[in-house]
C-alpha cells in the first residue's frame, strides 16, 4: 500500500490512551497473548512433567515463548498496520493532497473493500477539485474580461476582491487598495440604500450615472457583500446617438417632402408674375399653385401634430377596468365592418381607461382596414394567462409584408397615414406594464396584434 510512512505519532498510541482505559494496540496484543497462553501452559506442562534433561527443557521453553511472542506481535502488526495506512489515507484526503491511494486494494476482501472506497473517495474528491478549480478560472476570467465593476467585501466592509473594472473606477491598482475599507474607497454609500437602484456619483475613474446591484453571500460561513457597479452614461449616450439619428432622419424626410414642392411651386408662381404680358390664365395657375401649398402645408402641419402628440404622451392614470365592456365598446365604434367580439372571462385590470381605448381604437381600425381590402373579418377575444390579460385581434387582410418598421415612428404604407398609431399604441402599453406584439397568423392569412397586460 502506499504511503507506507507510519503517520506521526500514529505509534504513541499507547501513551495517547485515556487512564485507566486500554488502547486498541493493547488490546489487539492481549487477544493474542491470551489465544496462544492455552496451548503454551499444556506444552510446558507436558515439557517439564516430562523425562526430560533440564538443558532440553529450558531450551524448548524459551524457542516456545519466543515463539509465542512472536505470532503475538506479528498479529497486532498486522490488524494496526492497515489502520495506520487507512489514518495516513484520510489524513492525506484532510489535508487535500487527493494523489496517494492505497496499493494492493482488492475486492472480495473486507479490508480491501474499505481501501477501495477510500480510493474512490480520493478520486471524486480530485475531480470535485479540478471542478471548482477550472470554474473558479473560468469565473475569475470572466470577471477580468466585462466592462463592470466587481467589489467583494466582508462583514467589516472591507475589500476582499475586484476585477479590472473596478481598478479603472476607482483609479487604482488591487493590491493597492485592497483590505481597506468602503469608506477609505468612497463605496459605503453603494453598499447603502435599495440593492438595485441607479446613482448619479464622481468615482476618481469617471463620473455619471451608474447601476448599482448589491447582493449578500457567505464564504467560510461569514457573509460577505457583492456589489455590481455598471456605467448607465455611456449606452444611454449611445442610444440617445441613435434615437436622434433615426429622428432627424424622419424629420429631414418628412420635411423634404412638403418643402420642395412648395419651394419649386412659390418659385413658379413667382416666374408667373414676373412675365410680361401675362397669359390668359394666369390666375387659374396661381389659384392651382396656392392650392398646392396650402395643401402640402397642411400635411406639414399635420405631421408636426403627430409629432407633438406622440411626445405628450401622459403618464396613464390607473383605474379599475372591466375588459369586456371596454371591449365591445371599443368594438361598436366601428362602423365600416362588424367585429366578432368573442365571449372571455370577466377580468377587471387597473388601466387608464382613455389611453387603453385608444390603444384598442388604433389597432382595431388597421385591422378593419386590412379585412376591407381582402373582404374578410376581424375578431377580438381575450383571456388569463396566468398573471396577465392577454388580449388578441385577429384580421383577415393580406397580412404583414414587411415587420421590420411596424414601430418605426412615422413609418406608414398608408397613403393618409401617419405613422404614429402602432408606436403610440405600443408606447401606451408599455406604460401600463405590458407588451404589445404583431405578428402573421400562422394558420391562414392575416395579422394577430396580441396586448398583454398586467391582472
Amino acid at each position: 500500500m502506499a504511503r507506507d510512512a507510519q503517520k506521526p505519532g500514529a505509534g504513541t498510541l499507547l501513551s495517547r490512551a485515556p487512564r485507566g482505559r486500554l488502547s486498541h494496540e493493547q488490546r489487539v496484543l492481549l487477544l493474542g497473548l491470551g489465544a496462544g497462553l492455552p496451548a503454551l501452559i499444556v506444552a510446558l506442562l507436558l515439557l517439564w512433567f516430562g523425562d526430560y534433561s533440564s538443558r532440553t527443557q529450558w531450551t524448548i521453553t524459551v524457542l516456545v515463548v519466543v515463539f509465542w511472542l512472536g505470532i503475538a506481535f506479528s498479529l497486532r502488526a498486522r490488524v494496526i498496520y492497515p489502520l495506520q495506512t487507512l489514518s495516513n489515507l484520510l489524513s492525506a484526503l484532510r489535508e487535500e493532497d487527493y494523489s496517494i491511494r492505497a496499493r494492493g486494494a482488492a475486492s472480495g476482501d473486507a479490508l480491501g473493500e474499505v481501501m477501495l472506497e477510500v480510493n474512490a473517495l480520493g478520486a471524486m474528491l480530485r475531480d470535485q477539485r479540478l471542478g471548482a478549480l477550472e470554474a473558479t478560472a473560468l469565473l475569475r476570467t470572466v470577471m477580468e474580461e466585462i466592462d463592470v465593476a466587481v467589489f467583494t467585501f466582508d462583514g467589516d466592509q472591507r475589500l476582499r476582491l475586484l476585477n479590472r473594472a473596478g481598478e479603472r473606477l476607482l483609479a487604482s491598482p488591487g493590491e493597492r487598495i485592497l483590505g481597506r475599507t468602503a469608506a477609505e474607497l468612497g463605496l459605503n454609500d453603494c453598499l447603502e440604500g435599495e440593492p438595485a437602484r441607479t446613482l448619479d456619483k464622481s468615482f476618481p475613474g469617471g463620473s455619471g450615472r451608474w447601476g448599482i446591484r448589491r447582493s449578500t453571500f457567505r464564504q467560510s460561513g461569514l457573509p460577505h457583500q457583492l456589489l455590481v457597479i455598471a456605467d448607465l452614461s455611456r449606452p444611454l449616450r449611445e442610444e440617445e446617438r441613435q434615437a436622434w439619428q433615426r429622428l432627424i432622419r424622419v424629420l429631414g424626410h418628412e420635411l423634404n417632402n412638403s418643402l420642395a414642392p412648395i419651394r419649386s411651386m412659390a418659385g413658379t408662381l413667382g416666374s408667373l408674375l414676373a412675365r410680361e404680358p401675362r397669359a390668359a390664365d394666369w390666375e387659374e395657375d396661381m389659384r392651382r399653385g396656392l392650392e398646392v401649398i396650402k395643401t402640402r402645408a397642411e400635411a406639414l402641419s399635420r405631421f408636426m401634430e403627430a409629432y407633438a402628440r406622440l411626445a405628450r404622451l401622459p403618464t396613464p392614470k390607473l383605474q379599475p377596468v372591466e375588459v369586456s365592456s371596454m371591449v365591445r365598446r371599443v368594438a361598436g365604434l366601428e362602423t365600416r365592418l362588424k367585429v366578432t367580439v368573442l365571449p372571455g372571462p370577466a377580468l377587471t385590470i387597473r388601466a387608464d381607461g382613455d389611453q387603453l381605448e385608444q390603444l384598442l381604437i388604433n389597432l382595431l381600425r388597421n385591422a378593419v382596414d386590412a379585412a376591407l381590402e381582402t373582404g374578410g373579418g376581424v375578431t377580438v377575444v381575450w383571456s388569463r394567462n396566468g398573471r396577465q390579460m392577454e388580449l388578441r385581434i385577429e384580421d383577415e387582410g393580406p397580412g404583414l409584408s414587411n415587420t421590420s418598421n411596424l414601430f418605426v415612428p412615422f413609418f406608414t404604407t398608408k397613403p393618409n397615414g401617419s405613422g404614429i398609431g402602432l408606436v403610440l399604441s405600443r408606447q401606451i402599453a408599455e406604460a401600463h406594464g405590458g407588451t404589445l406584439t404583431l405578428a402573421n397568423r400562422p394558420e391562414r392569412p392575416g395579422c394577430q396584434a396580441r396586448l398583454r397586460l398586467p391582472l
